[in-house]
Protein backbone atom coordinates (compact mmCIF):
# COMPACT_ATOMS: atom_id res chain seq x y z
CA UNK A 1 0.00 0.00 0.00
CA UNK A 2 1.36 3.40 -0.93
CA UNK A 3 1.62 6.16 1.68
CA UNK A 4 -1.22 8.07 0.00
CA UNK A 5 -3.48 5.01 0.02
CA UNK A 6 -2.60 4.26 3.64
CA UNK A 7 -3.40 7.82 4.66
CA UNK A 8 -6.77 7.62 2.89
CA UNK A 9 -7.64 4.34 4.65
CA UNK A 10 -6.71 5.63 8.09
CA UNK A 11 -8.69 8.84 7.57
CA UNK A 12 -11.80 6.88 6.67
CA UNK A 13 -11.36 4.52 9.61
CA UNK A 14 -11.01 7.43 12.00
CA UNK A 15 -14.37 8.78 10.78
CA UNK A 16 -16.39 5.61 10.31
CA UNK A 17 -14.69 2.81 12.19
CA UNK A 18 -12.65 -0.22 11.19
CA UNK A 19 -15.37 -1.89 9.09
CA UNK A 20 -15.16 0.70 6.34
CA UNK A 21 -11.78 -0.59 5.17
CA UNK A 22 -10.56 -4.17 4.75
CA UNK A 23 -6.79 -4.52 4.41
CA UNK A 24 -6.16 -8.18 5.23
CA UNK A 25 -4.94 -9.76 1.96
CA UNK A 26 -6.74 -13.02 2.80
CA UNK A 27 -10.09 -11.21 3.05
CA UNK A 28 -9.47 -9.18 -0.10
CA UNK A 29 -8.26 -12.10 -2.23
CA UNK A 30 -11.70 -13.45 -3.31
CA UNK A 31 -12.57 -10.07 -4.79
CA UNK A 32 -9.46 -9.69 -6.95
CA UNK A 33 -10.44 -12.22 -9.61
CA UNK A 34 -13.33 -12.09 -12.05
CA UNK A 35 -16.03 -14.78 -12.08
CA UNK A 36 -14.45 -16.64 -15.00
CA UNK A 37 -10.95 -16.50 -13.57
CA UNK A 38 -9.61 -14.72 -16.64
CA UNK A 39 -8.48 -11.53 -14.90
CA UNK A 40 -6.64 -10.98 -11.65
CA UNK A 41 -5.96 -7.59 -10.10
CA UNK A 42 -4.27 -6.14 -7.06
CA UNK A 43 -5.88 -3.89 -4.45
CA UNK A 44 -4.25 -3.08 -1.12
CA UNK A 45 -7.61 -2.24 0.45
CA UNK A 46 -11.32 -2.87 0.00
CA UNK A 47 -13.50 0.06 1.08
CA UNK A 48 -16.95 -0.96 2.33
CA UNK A 49 -19.26 1.98 3.08
CA UNK A 50 -22.62 1.23 4.71
CA UNK A 51 -24.57 4.28 3.54
CA UNK A 52 -24.78 6.81 0.74
CA UNK A 53 -23.17 9.40 3.01
CA UNK A 54 -20.22 7.07 3.55
CA UNK A 55 -19.92 6.52 -0.20
CA UNK A 56 -19.76 10.30 -0.61
CA UNK A 57 -16.96 10.46 1.97
CA UNK A 58 -15.03 7.70 0.22
CA UNK A 59 -15.38 9.35 -3.18
CA UNK A 60 -14.35 12.76 -1.87
CA UNK A 61 -11.32 11.32 -0.09
CA UNK A 62 -10.27 9.36 -3.17
CA UNK A 63 -10.69 12.40 -5.40
CA UNK A 64 -8.56 14.53 -3.10
CA UNK A 65 -5.86 11.84 -2.96
CA UNK A 66 -6.28 11.02 -6.68
CA UNK A 67 -6.68 7.32 -5.90
CA UNK A 68 -8.79 5.37 -8.42
CA UNK A 69 -11.81 3.37 -7.24
CA UNK A 70 -13.25 0.17 -8.69
CA UNK A 71 -16.93 -0.20 -7.75
CA UNK A 72 -17.94 -3.77 -7.03
CA UNK A 73 -21.12 -5.62 -6.11
CA UNK A 74 -21.40 -9.40 -6.24
CA UNK A 75 -18.31 -9.69 -8.45
CA UNK A 76 -20.19 -11.76 -11.04
CA UNK A 77 -18.92 -9.79 -14.04
CA UNK A 78 -18.31 -11.93 -17.11
CA UNK A 79 -15.98 -9.37 -18.73
CA UNK A 80 -13.62 -8.36 -15.93
CA UNK A 81 -15.67 -5.24 -15.29
CA UNK A 82 -15.23 -5.26 -11.51
CA UNK A 83 -11.63 -6.46 -11.30
CA UNK A 84 -9.07 -3.89 -10.12
CA UNK A 85 -5.99 -3.15 -12.24
CA UNK A 86 -2.90 -5.28 -11.73
CA UNK A 87 -0.63 -2.42 -10.65
CA UNK A 88 -2.28 -1.92 -7.26
CA UNK A 89 -3.10 1.71 -8.01
CA UNK A 90 -6.84 1.37 -7.30
CA UNK A 91 -8.90 0.46 -4.26
CA UNK A 92 -12.05 -1.64 -4.44
CA UNK A 93 -15.23 0.20 -3.51
CA UNK A 94 -17.56 -2.57 -2.35
CA UNK A 95 -21.27 -1.82 -2.07
CA UNK A 96 -22.16 -5.11 -0.38
CA UNK A 97 -22.80 -3.53 3.04
CA UNK A 98 -25.47 -1.33 1.46
CA UNK A 99 -27.93 -4.21 1.41
CA UNK A 100 -31.25 -2.80 2.61
CA UNK A 101 -34.51 -3.06 0.74
CA UNK A 102 -35.63 0.42 1.75
CA UNK A 103 -39.26 0.00 0.76
CA UNK A 104 -41.70 -2.18 -1.16
CA UNK A 105 -44.95 -0.53 -2.27
CA UNK A 106 -47.31 -3.15 -3.70
CA UNK A 107 -49.92 -0.55 -4.63
CA UNK A 108 -47.47 1.49 -6.69
CA UNK A 109 -45.67 -1.66 -7.90
CA UNK A 110 -42.33 -0.18 -6.85
CA UNK A 111 -39.45 -1.18 -4.61
CA UNK A 112 -36.41 0.82 -3.53
CA UNK A 113 -33.34 -1.34 -3.03
CA UNK A 114 -29.78 -0.38 -2.18
CA UNK A 115 -26.95 -1.33 -4.49
CA UNK A 116 -25.73 -4.25 -2.38
CA UNK A 117 -29.07 -6.06 -2.23
CA UNK A 118 -28.69 -9.55 -3.69
CA UNK A 119 -31.20 -10.27 -6.44
CA UNK A 120 -32.56 -13.39 -4.71
CA UNK A 121 -33.18 -11.36 -1.55
CA UNK A 122 -35.13 -8.76 -3.53
CA UNK A 123 -37.19 -11.57 -5.04
CA UNK A 124 -38.04 -12.80 -1.54
CA UNK A 125 -38.93 -9.32 -0.26
CA UNK A 126 -41.29 -8.58 -3.14
CA UNK A 127 -42.90 -12.02 -3.15
CA UNK A 128 -43.74 -11.56 0.53
CA UNK A 129 -46.20 -8.80 -0.42
CA UNK A 130 -47.65 -10.43 -3.52
CA UNK A 131 -45.36 -8.83 -6.08
CA UNK A 132 -42.23 -9.83 -7.98
CA UNK A 133 -39.25 -8.23 -9.64
CA UNK A 134 -39.35 -9.81 -13.11
CA UNK A 135 -35.66 -10.25 -13.81
CA UNK A 136 -33.77 -13.42 -13.05
CA UNK A 137 -30.54 -15.07 -14.07
CA UNK A 138 -28.26 -17.87 -13.04
CA UNK A 139 -26.25 -15.72 -10.61
CA UNK A 140 -29.31 -14.42 -8.75
CA UNK A 141 -27.88 -15.73 -5.48
CA UNK A 142 -24.86 -13.43 -5.66
CA UNK A 143 -25.53 -10.69 -8.25
CA UNK A 144 -26.46 -7.34 -6.71
CA UNK A 145 -28.87 -4.61 -7.77
CA UNK A 146 -26.09 -2.07 -8.27
CA UNK A 147 -24.12 -4.41 -10.51
CA UNK A 148 -27.22 -5.38 -12.47
CA UNK A 149 -28.04 -1.72 -13.04
CA UNK A 150 -24.51 -0.66 -13.93
CA UNK A 151 -24.29 -3.39 -16.58
CA UNK A 152 -27.91 -3.15 -17.78
CA UNK A 153 -28.31 -6.87 -17.12
CA UNK A 154 -30.86 -8.94 -18.98
CA UNK A 155 -31.62 -12.54 -18.10
CA UNK A 156 -34.30 -14.97 -19.15
CA UNK A 157 -37.37 -12.71 -18.94
CA UNK A 158 -36.28 -9.93 -21.29
CA UNK A 159 -38.72 -11.23 -23.88
CA UNK A 160 -41.61 -9.84 -21.86
CA UNK A 161 -40.12 -7.36 -19.40
CA UNK A 162 -36.99 -5.97 -20.99
CA UNK A 163 -33.55 -5.40 -19.47
CA UNK A 164 -32.73 -3.51 -16.26
CA UNK A 165 -33.07 -0.30 -18.26
CA UNK A 166 -36.79 -1.02 -18.62
CA UNK A 167 -37.23 -2.08 -15.00
CA UNK A 168 -35.54 0.90 -13.31
CA UNK A 169 -37.83 3.80 -12.44
CA UNK A 170 -35.13 5.89 -10.79
CA UNK A 171 -31.58 5.88 -9.42
CA UNK A 172 -29.51 7.29 -6.60
CA UNK A 173 -25.81 7.60 -7.37
CA UNK A 174 -22.67 9.33 -6.16
CA UNK A 175 -20.86 11.14 -8.97
CA UNK A 176 -17.08 11.56 -9.24
CA UNK A 177 -17.17 15.05 -7.76
CA UNK A 178 -18.85 13.70 -4.63
CA UNK A 179 -22.30 15.07 -5.41
CA UNK A 180 -25.37 12.85 -5.09
CA UNK A 181 -27.76 12.32 -7.95
CA UNK A 182 -31.13 11.74 -6.24
CA UNK A 183 -33.37 10.37 -8.95
CA UNK A 184 -35.30 7.80 -6.92
CA UNK A 185 -38.69 9.49 -7.42
CA UNK A 186 -40.54 7.38 -9.97
CA UNK A 187 -41.65 10.21 -12.23
CA UNK A 188 -43.43 9.17 -15.41
CA UNK A 189 -42.81 12.59 -16.92
CA UNK A 190 -39.57 14.48 -16.34
CA UNK A 191 -38.17 16.66 -19.11
CA UNK A 192 -35.31 18.44 -17.35
CA UNK A 193 -32.76 17.69 -20.04
CA UNK A 194 -30.42 14.71 -20.23
CA UNK A 195 -31.65 11.62 -18.42
CA UNK A 196 -28.93 10.93 -15.85
CA UNK A 197 -30.52 7.64 -14.81
CA UNK A 198 -30.24 6.30 -18.34
CA UNK A 199 -26.63 7.48 -18.63
CA UNK A 200 -25.73 5.65 -15.42
CA UNK A 201 -27.48 2.42 -16.39
CA UNK A 202 -24.95 0.36 -18.32
CA UNK A 203 -22.07 2.73 -17.56
CA UNK A 204 -20.21 0.03 -15.57
CA UNK A 205 -19.31 2.37 -12.72
CA UNK A 206 -17.23 4.63 -14.96
CA UNK A 207 -19.20 7.84 -14.39
CA UNK A 208 -20.95 7.22 -11.06
CA UNK A 209 -21.43 4.77 -8.22
CA UNK A 210 -25.03 3.58 -8.07
CA UNK A 211 -26.14 3.40 -4.44
CA UNK A 212 -29.86 2.60 -4.78
CA UNK A 213 -32.54 2.03 -7.39
CA UNK A 214 -36.31 2.33 -7.62
CA UNK A 215 -37.49 -0.80 -9.39
CA UNK A 216 -40.68 -1.65 -11.22
CA UNK A 217 -42.56 -4.67 -9.92
CA UNK A 218 -45.12 -7.00 -11.47
CA UNK A 219 -47.95 -9.01 -9.95
CA UNK A 220 -46.89 -12.23 -8.32
CA UNK A 221 -47.26 -15.28 -10.51
CA UNK A 222 -50.61 -16.92 -9.92
CA UNK A 223 -49.84 -19.81 -12.23
CA UNK A 224 -47.05 -20.84 -14.54
CA UNK A 225 -46.19 -23.65 -16.90
CA UNK A 226 -42.83 -24.70 -18.30
CA UNK A 227 -42.45 -26.70 -21.49
CA UNK A 228 -39.54 -28.33 -23.28
CA UNK A 229 -39.79 -28.88 -27.02
CA UNK A 230 -37.54 -30.31 -29.73
CA UNK A 231 -37.25 -28.58 -33.09
CA UNK A 232 -35.29 -29.39 -36.23
CA UNK A 233 -33.71 -25.97 -36.74
CA UNK A 234 -33.44 -22.54 -35.11
CA UNK A 235 -35.62 -21.27 -37.95
CA UNK A 236 -38.40 -23.60 -36.79
CA UNK A 237 -37.84 -22.37 -33.24
CA UNK A 238 -38.34 -18.76 -34.33
CA UNK A 239 -41.52 -19.64 -36.20
CA UNK A 240 -42.76 -21.37 -33.04
CA UNK A 241 -42.02 -18.23 -31.02
CA UNK A 242 -43.87 -16.03 -33.48
CA UNK A 243 -46.87 -18.38 -33.40
CA UNK A 244 -46.97 -18.21 -29.60
CA UNK A 245 -46.51 -14.44 -29.47
CA UNK A 246 -49.39 -13.97 -31.90
CA UNK A 247 -51.68 -16.02 -29.67
CA UNK A 248 -50.77 -14.73 -26.21
CA UNK A 249 -48.77 -12.20 -24.22
CA UNK A 250 -48.21 -14.77 -21.46
CA UNK A 251 -44.99 -16.15 -22.94
CA UNK A 252 -42.29 -14.86 -20.61
CA UNK A 253 -39.22 -16.90 -21.57
CA UNK A 254 -38.17 -18.65 -24.76
CA UNK A 255 -34.68 -20.14 -24.65
CA UNK A 256 -32.97 -22.06 -27.45
CA UNK A 257 -30.42 -24.80 -26.70
CA UNK A 258 -28.53 -26.95 -29.25
CA UNK A 259 -28.51 -30.69 -28.76
CA UNK A 260 -24.74 -30.86 -28.25
CA UNK A 261 -24.99 -28.27 -25.46
CA UNK A 262 -27.67 -30.31 -23.73
CA UNK A 263 -25.38 -33.34 -23.95
CA UNK A 264 -22.57 -31.38 -22.25
CA UNK A 265 -24.87 -30.45 -19.37
CA UNK A 266 -26.07 -34.02 -18.95
CA UNK A 267 -22.48 -35.20 -18.94
CA UNK A 268 -21.14 -32.75 -16.38
CA UNK A 269 -23.97 -31.70 -14.09
CA UNK A 270 -25.10 -34.40 -11.64
CA UNK A 271 -28.77 -35.34 -11.40
CA UNK A 272 -29.78 -33.82 -14.72
CA UNK A 273 -31.71 -35.77 -17.32
CA UNK A 274 -33.05 -35.03 -20.77
CA UNK A 275 -36.68 -33.88 -20.72
CA UNK A 276 -37.34 -35.78 -23.96
CA UNK A 277 -36.53 -39.23 -25.23
CA UNK A 278 -34.10 -39.63 -28.11
CA UNK A 279 -31.65 -37.16 -29.61
CA UNK A 280 -32.73 -33.89 -31.16
CA UNK A 281 -30.80 -31.21 -32.97
CA UNK A 282 -32.31 -28.23 -31.14
CA UNK A 283 -34.39 -27.65 -28.03
CA UNK A 284 -36.47 -24.77 -26.72
CA UNK A 285 -37.40 -24.04 -23.12
CA UNK A 286 -40.65 -22.08 -22.81
CA UNK A 287 -42.30 -20.50 -19.79
CA UNK A 288 -45.79 -19.00 -19.72
CA UNK A 289 -47.21 -17.22 -16.67
CA UNK A 290 -50.46 -15.68 -15.49
CA UNK A 291 -50.78 -12.89 -12.96
CA UNK A 292 -54.33 -13.92 -12.06
CA UNK A 293 -56.48 -17.02 -12.35
CA UNK A 294 -59.09 -15.44 -14.63
CA UNK A 295 -56.96 -16.03 -17.71
CA UNK A 296 -56.43 -19.23 -19.61
CA UNK A 297 -54.19 -21.39 -17.41
CA UNK A 298 -50.60 -21.35 -18.70
CA UNK A 299 -50.47 -25.14 -18.91
CA UNK A 300 -53.61 -25.20 -21.04
CA UNK A 301 -52.19 -22.43 -23.24
CA UNK A 302 -48.92 -24.25 -23.83
CA UNK A 303 -50.67 -27.54 -24.46
CA UNK A 304 -52.92 -25.91 -27.04
CA UNK A 305 -50.12 -24.06 -28.81
CA UNK A 306 -47.69 -26.97 -28.81
CA UNK A 307 -50.38 -29.30 -30.19
CA UNK A 308 -50.90 -26.85 -33.04
CA UNK A 309 -47.15 -26.61 -33.62
CA UNK A 310 -46.87 -30.40 -33.72
CA UNK A 311 -49.64 -30.58 -36.30
CA UNK A 312 -47.92 -27.90 -38.40
CA UNK A 313 -44.55 -29.65 -38.22
CA UNK A 314 -42.79 -26.91 -36.26
CA UNK A 315 -42.12 -29.19 -33.29
CA UNK A 316 -40.77 -32.74 -33.29
CA UNK A 317 -41.64 -33.58 -29.69
CA UNK A 318 -42.63 -31.71 -26.55
CA UNK A 319 -43.48 -32.10 -22.90
CA UNK A 320 -44.95 -29.84 -20.25
CA UNK A 321 -43.58 -30.03 -16.71
CA UNK A 322 -46.00 -31.93 -14.52
CA UNK A 323 -44.86 -30.26 -11.29
CA UNK A 324 -42.89 -27.34 -9.93
CA UNK A 325 -40.01 -29.70 -9.23
CA UNK A 326 -39.94 -30.80 -12.85
CA UNK A 327 -40.20 -27.20 -14.04
CA UNK A 328 -37.19 -26.30 -11.89
CA UNK A 329 -35.34 -29.31 -13.29
CA UNK A 330 -35.91 -27.99 -16.81
CA UNK A 331 -34.59 -24.59 -15.79
CA UNK A 332 -31.63 -26.12 -13.99
CA UNK A 333 -30.45 -27.46 -17.32
CA UNK A 334 -30.53 -23.97 -18.83
CA UNK A 335 -28.85 -22.28 -15.88
CA UNK A 336 -26.11 -24.94 -15.72
CA UNK A 337 -24.86 -24.50 -19.28
CA UNK A 338 -21.99 -22.13 -18.48
CA UNK A 339 -20.85 -24.29 -15.56
CA UNK A 340 -20.99 -27.45 -17.68
CA UNK A 341 -19.15 -25.94 -20.62
CA UNK A 342 -16.33 -24.72 -18.38
CA UNK A 343 -15.98 -28.26 -17.07
CA UNK A 344 -16.10 -29.68 -20.59
CA UNK A 345 -12.90 -27.99 -21.73
CA UNK A 346 -11.37 -24.80 -23.12
CA UNK A 347 -13.89 -22.56 -24.83
CA UNK A 348 -14.44 -18.94 -25.70
CA UNK A 349 -17.78 -17.51 -24.59
CA UNK A 350 -19.14 -14.55 -26.52
CA UNK A 351 -22.10 -12.55 -25.23
CA UNK A 352 -23.48 -11.02 -28.42
CA UNK A 353 -26.75 -9.94 -29.97
CA UNK A 354 -28.06 -9.81 -33.51
CA UNK A 355 -31.46 -8.80 -34.88
CA UNK A 356 -33.96 -11.49 -33.85
CA UNK A 357 -34.77 -12.47 -37.43
CA UNK A 358 -31.05 -12.94 -38.09
CA UNK A 359 -30.40 -15.16 -35.07
CA UNK A 360 -31.26 -18.55 -36.68
CA UNK A 361 -28.78 -17.93 -39.49
CA UNK A 362 -26.12 -16.87 -37.02
CA UNK A 363 -26.58 -20.08 -35.04
CA UNK A 364 -26.13 -22.15 -38.18
CA UNK A 365 -24.43 -20.51 -41.16
CA UNK A 366 -22.17 -18.20 -39.17
CA UNK A 367 -21.26 -20.96 -36.72
CA UNK A 368 -20.16 -23.22 -39.56
CA UNK A 369 -18.07 -20.38 -41.02
CA UNK A 370 -16.22 -19.98 -37.71
CA UNK A 371 -15.51 -23.71 -37.60
CA UNK A 372 -14.23 -23.70 -41.17
CA UNK A 373 -11.86 -20.84 -40.41
CA UNK A 374 -10.43 -22.65 -37.38
CA UNK A 375 -10.38 -26.38 -38.13
CA UNK A 376 -11.04 -28.64 -35.17
CA UNK A 377 -13.11 -26.12 -33.25
CA UNK A 378 -16.84 -26.49 -32.67
CA UNK A 379 -19.09 -23.45 -32.47
CA UNK A 380 -22.59 -23.28 -31.10
CA UNK A 381 -24.90 -20.80 -29.47
CA UNK A 382 -27.71 -20.82 -26.95
CA UNK A 383 -29.74 -18.13 -25.33
CA UNK A 384 -32.67 -15.79 -25.52
CA UNK A 385 -34.17 -16.26 -28.97
CA UNK A 386 -36.87 -13.67 -28.42
CA UNK A 387 -34.40 -10.80 -27.92
CA UNK A 388 -31.58 -11.90 -30.24
CA UNK A 389 -29.07 -12.49 -27.44
CA UNK A 390 -26.73 -15.33 -28.38
CA UNK A 391 -24.28 -16.85 -25.94
CA UNK A 392 -21.95 -18.00 -28.69
CA UNK A 393 -19.27 -20.49 -27.63
CA UNK A 394 -16.29 -21.70 -29.63
CA UNK A 395 -14.71 -24.86 -28.22
CA UNK A 396 -11.06 -25.78 -28.61
CA UNK A 397 -10.10 -28.82 -30.68
CA UNK A 398 -10.01 -32.09 -28.77
CA UNK A 399 -6.75 -32.47 -26.86
CA UNK A 400 -5.69 -28.85 -27.26
CA UNK A 401 -3.58 -27.34 -24.50
CA UNK A 402 -5.76 -24.68 -22.93
CA UNK A 403 -3.04 -22.09 -22.26
CA UNK A 404 -1.56 -22.41 -25.73
CA UNK A 405 -4.94 -22.31 -27.44
CA UNK A 406 -6.06 -19.22 -25.52
CA UNK A 407 -2.80 -17.45 -26.28
CA UNK A 408 -2.46 -18.37 -29.95
CA UNK A 409 -5.99 -18.82 -31.26
CA UNK A 410 -8.44 -17.01 -29.00
CA UNK A 411 -7.83 -13.42 -30.15
CA UNK A 412 -8.23 -14.28 -33.82
CA UNK A 413 -11.35 -16.36 -33.16
CA UNK A 414 -12.98 -13.59 -31.17
CA UNK A 415 -12.17 -11.03 -33.85
CA UNK A 416 -13.82 -13.19 -36.49
CA UNK A 417 -16.88 -13.82 -34.34
CA UNK A 418 -17.26 -10.10 -33.74
CA UNK A 419 -16.77 -9.37 -37.44
CA UNK A 420 -19.70 -11.68 -38.18
CA UNK A 421 -21.76 -9.98 -35.47
CA UNK A 422 -21.15 -6.51 -36.90
CA UNK A 423 -21.88 -7.76 -40.41
CA UNK A 424 -25.22 -9.03 -39.13
CA UNK A 425 -26.04 -5.61 -37.67
CA UNK A 426 -25.53 -6.77 -34.08
CA UNK A 427 -23.67 -5.84 -30.90
CA UNK A 428 -20.52 -7.39 -29.44
CA UNK A 429 -22.02 -7.01 -25.94
CA UNK A 430 -25.62 -8.01 -25.34
CA UNK A 431 -25.98 -8.10 -21.55
CA UNK A 432 -22.61 -8.49 -19.82
CA UNK A 433 -21.06 -5.13 -20.68
CA UNK A 434 -17.67 -4.23 -22.12
CA UNK A 435 -15.52 -4.35 -18.99
CA UNK A 436 -11.87 -4.84 -19.87
CA UNK A 437 -12.34 -7.96 -21.96
CA UNK A 438 -14.06 -6.20 -24.87
CA UNK A 439 -12.42 -2.80 -24.58
CA UNK A 440 -10.10 -3.21 -27.57
CA UNK A 441 -12.83 -4.77 -29.70
CA UNK A 442 -15.20 -1.90 -28.96
CA UNK A 443 -12.49 0.51 -30.06
CA UNK A 444 -11.92 -1.54 -33.23
CA UNK A 445 -15.55 -2.00 -34.21
CA UNK A 446 -17.54 0.69 -32.44
CA UNK A 447 -19.12 3.37 -34.62
CA UNK A 448 -16.97 6.53 -34.42
CA UNK A 449 -19.87 8.70 -33.30
CA UNK A 450 -20.68 6.33 -30.42
CA UNK A 451 -17.04 6.10 -29.31
CA UNK A 452 -16.62 9.85 -29.43
CA UNK A 453 -19.76 10.37 -27.36
CA UNK A 454 -18.73 7.74 -24.79
CA UNK A 455 -15.35 9.38 -24.30
CA UNK A 456 -16.87 12.84 -24.04
CA UNK A 457 -19.34 11.67 -21.40
CA UNK A 458 -16.57 9.97 -19.42
CA UNK A 459 -14.39 13.09 -19.46
CA UNK A 460 -17.31 15.34 -18.52
CA UNK A 461 -18.24 13.28 -15.46
CA UNK A 462 -14.81 11.97 -14.44
CA UNK A 463 -12.06 14.25 -15.82
CA UNK A 464 -9.43 12.70 -13.52
CA UNK A 465 -10.29 9.18 -14.72
CA UNK A 466 -10.64 7.80 -11.18
CA UNK A 467 -13.83 5.76 -11.57
CA UNK A 468 -13.27 2.15 -12.70
CA UNK A 469 -10.22 2.92 -14.86
CA UNK A 470 -9.58 0.70 -17.85
CA UNK A 471 -13.20 -0.36 -18.28
CA UNK A 472 -15.66 0.50 -21.06
CA UNK A 473 -13.83 3.62 -22.27
CA UNK A 474 -10.07 3.93 -22.58
CA UNK A 475 -8.61 7.36 -21.85
CA UNK A 476 -5.14 8.53 -20.82
CA UNK A 477 -4.04 6.76 -17.60
CA UNK A 478 -5.11 8.72 -14.50
CA UNK A 479 -2.63 10.34 -12.18
CA UNK A 480 -3.06 8.30 -9.00
CA UNK A 481 -1.75 8.11 -5.47
CA UNK A 482 0.38 5.10 -6.36
CA UNK A 483 3.62 7.04 -6.45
Amino acid sequence: MTPVQAQLVEALRSRFGARIAVTDPVDIAPWLTDWRGRYRGVAPALLAPASTAEVVAVVEAAREARVPLVPQGGNTSMVGGATPPADGSALILSLRRMNRVRSVDPDANLAVAEAGVILADLHAATEAVGRRFPLTLGSRGSATIGGLASTNAGGTQVLRWGTMRSLIAGLEAVLPDGSVHDGLAALKKDNRGYDLDQLLIGSEGTIGVITAATLRLAPAIAARAVAWAAVATPHAALRLLRLMEAESDAIESFEIIPGETLAVVLGHVPDTRSPLAGKHAWHVLIEAVAGNLDREPPAVLLERLLARALNEGLVDDATIAASEAQAEAFWRIRHSISEAERAHGPQLAHDISVPVERMPDFLTTDARAIEAAFPGTTANGFGHLGDGNVHFHVHAPAGADAATWYAEQAPAITRLVHDHVVAAGGSISAEHGIGQMKLAELERLGPPARLSALRAIKVAFDPAGLFNPGKLVRLAPPTSGAS
